[in-house]
């Protein structure tokens, strides 16, 4: 996946668990609930499975159940939310231009289902 040139200048990761799923086909930002906060080597883990996640073609429901939202120490850089289902990607940032916006992926890959069990570990049980 084509993630932001700011990628790189990510600290820290907020994981999101998306609760209105449908708001994401036109919304100008993520909107979830903080399931968790990765650091460090967590983040950059995290930051590569996505940039390793194969395309796709996509599908149609976009009904995202998972985001992130990445951050440097001066502010938020990026957004991203991830449906499992369709294999789609919306990603917001500053100056990305709008065919980065939409993208697809291979959800049945590796580093999709690593990404997902990753994202799923964050529920509490």
């Amino acid at each position: 996946m084509l993630l932001p040139p700011t990628h790189g200048k990510t600290e820290l990761i907020e994981v999101i668990r998306i609760t209105d799923p449908v708001r994401h086909l036109s919304s100008e930002d993520l909107v979830g609930d903080t399931a968790a906060i990765w650091e460090g080597d967590r983040a950059q883990e995290a930051l590569s499975l996505i940039t390793d996640l194969p395309g796709s073609e996509p599908y149609r429901c976009f009904l995202p159940g998972w985001g992130i939202r990445a951050h440097n120490p001066t502010g938020q850089l990026f957004e991203v939310a991830f449906c499992f289902r369709c294999h789609g990607a919306r990603i917001w940032g500053p100056d990305l231009p709008v065919e980065r916006q939409g993208q697809s992926f291979d959800a049945e890959s590796p580093a999709a289902l690593e990404l997902l069990s990753r994202f799923r570990s964050c529920l509490p049980e």
